[in-house]
């Protein structure tokens, strides 16, 4: 069956590219910290239940997430002027250059993937993938 097929292909690739991305970060970032990294450069300043809409966690692993990012320095958590209860989530000087590193660093595997397929197949992978994820 092709859907058979599909799912060794598709657990293969996401397992090699999550097992690349931790070997090559570490130790300064993990993928799961990439992410929320590259969510707040997009649209910082995020409280953290903000960061619900986008990643499939609960809030209390966000909470500890952030924890550990502001404790190695990629993160700054700060408390609103007009309502203290709110936190807002930025990024810090040492966690952009980790998002850049990490982004690169993705960005190259990928392209070493893709480069074993021509241009055009790389852009028809891409348009069937949207299709299979209705995007």
């Amino acid at each position: 069956m092709i859907s058979t097929e599909f799912a060794k292909l598709w657990m293969k690739m996401t397992k090699d590219w999550k097992t690349h991305l931790e070997e090559e970060l570490s130790p300064g970032l993990t993928e799961g910290q990439l992410v929320v990294l590259e969510l707040l450069l997009q649209y910082q300043p995020m409280k953290p239940s903000d960061l619900l809409a986008y990643l499939a966690t609960t809030p209390a692993a966000i909470t500890t997430l952030l924890d550990r990012m502001e404790r190695a320095g990629l993160v700054v958590r700060s408390r609103d002027e007009r309502d203290r209860r709110i936190v807002w989530v930025t990024v810090t000087e040492k966690g952009d250059a980790e998002a850049k590193r990490g982004i690169a660093i993705r960005e190259a595997f990928i392209d070493g993937a893709l480069d074993r397929i021509s241009s055009h197949n790389q852009q028809l992978l891409v348009y069937l993938l949207g299709k299979v994820a209705h995007t």
